[in-house]
């Protein structure tokens, strides 16, 4: 895919852009986009355009300039984003992702030692269910906003094709979101395996054109390995199941992350490991958490906020980000993603949830 004239697409948005850039440090926004895009960096970046996909700094910007409430600010249209607007991408690594910084490279991936991990509640007391997930770009691709209608087609055949050949515990069926009805796209909603349209931070983003054209959702018979295809990232590969095992949902999600690269390239950088749209996501992009209520310790939400914080992990609603607890039941996950390897991704994880229950334990 050929970018559009550099003049002609600078042109075109660079009126609407000054005037949503000069809003946003006008404003009392919080957001890291703010903090670190000063009228310095921000004139640098404004005309650069990455060279395969023609990406602008709006196609990065344009979610955080519209919301003004975002914690981040900012996603990555295309691989190259990465590195042709790094002086924007580089410092709100370095925040989000606690000190990583320009000088920094991810490590390679290493799993661990999966005997590490143990049920994290075997009485079943906290831990409704446990997941773990990853996110991966396929290489050759560009990220959401520079997608065609094409691209998501392609994507969506390529991983019918590789879900067909899946064995041992993860073959399944693929539902493209096309065919589905929308009473049972509710349903699953409901029970927490299947994505929703993007949030307003995500549609400003432009990670929801061509709607539901391409998406869709692979389950394997027991439903408890998925793969999101095409939702804010290409893949969401997640591995889950109700209570608390940690180690058997990761054991699973490795199994089947190992089938699907045999027969997909993904996008990896030496620098920030596993290429992903958003960069709160980069390197392992591992996401692990657990549905889980402990009735005492949220009442005071100041404690539980500042053991999370202590261990690296982050408290949000029910239904994930920008969501509220429904029933006292929080999604409790690792934050950092980038800097680390997967086993200490998930070690830091379990630790954090263990202190939790103790502490629950206690009070």
């Amino acid at each position: 895919m050929a970018p559009q004239p550099k003049n002609c697409r600078i042109k075109c948005v660079s009126k609407i852009m000054d005037e949503s850039y000069n809003r946003l440090i006008q404003s009392d926004s919080k957001s890291l986009l703010k903090k670190y895009l000063s009228q310095d960096v921000y004139n640098a970046l404004k005309e650069e355009q990455t060279p395969t996909y023609g990406s602008t700094l709006m196609d990065c910007i344009q979610s955080g300039l519209m919301n003004l409430d975002s914690g981040v600010g900012i996603y990555a249209p295309d691989p190259e984003a990465y590195t042709v607007f790094s002086p924007i991408f580089d410092a709100i690594i370095e925040d989000y992702h606690l000190g990583f910084s320009p000088n920094h490279t991810h490590p390679p991936l290493d799993w661990g030692d999966l005997t590490a991990f143990q049920n994290l509640d075997p009485e079943n007391r906290y831990i409704i269910s446990t997941r773990v997930r990853c996110g991966r770009s396929i290489e050759g691709y560009p990220f959401n906003p520079c997608m065609t209608e094409v691209h998501y087609k392609e994507i969506e055949q390529k991983m019918t094709d590789v879900f067909r050949g899946l064995s041992s515990e993860l073959p399944g069926t693929y539902r493209p979101l096309t065919k589905m009805m929308r009473c049972e796209q509710e349903r699953l909603i409901e029970d927490h395996y299947l994505f929703k349209e993007g949030d307003r931070f995500l549609k400003a983003a432009k990670a929801c054109q061509f709607w539901p054209v391409g998406r869709g959702i692979f389950m394997n018979k027991d439903k408890t390995f998925l793969t999101w295809v095409n939702e804010e990232d290409h893949l969401r590969m997640i591995s889950m199941e109700p209570g608390g095992d940690l180690g058997n949902v990761y054991r699973r999600m490795i199994l089947g992350v190992t089938a699907i690269q045999e027969q997909v390239n993904f996008a990896r950088s030496d620098r920030f490991g596993f290429l992903t749209f958003c960069p709160t996501n980069l390197g392992t992009t591992i996401r692990a958490s657990v549905h889980i209520k402990l009735p005492k310790l949220s009442s005071d939400k100041d404690k539980m906020k500042s053991v999370a914080e202590e261990h690296h992990l982050q408290v949000r609603g029910t239904r994930g980000e920008h969501t509220e607890s429904e029933e006292g039941i929080y999604d409790i996950s690792n934050k950092r993603r980038l800097g680390l390897t997967e086993f200490e991704a998930l070690k830091e994880m379990q630790d954090g949830i263990l202190k939790l229950i103790t502490i629950e334990n206690s009070l």
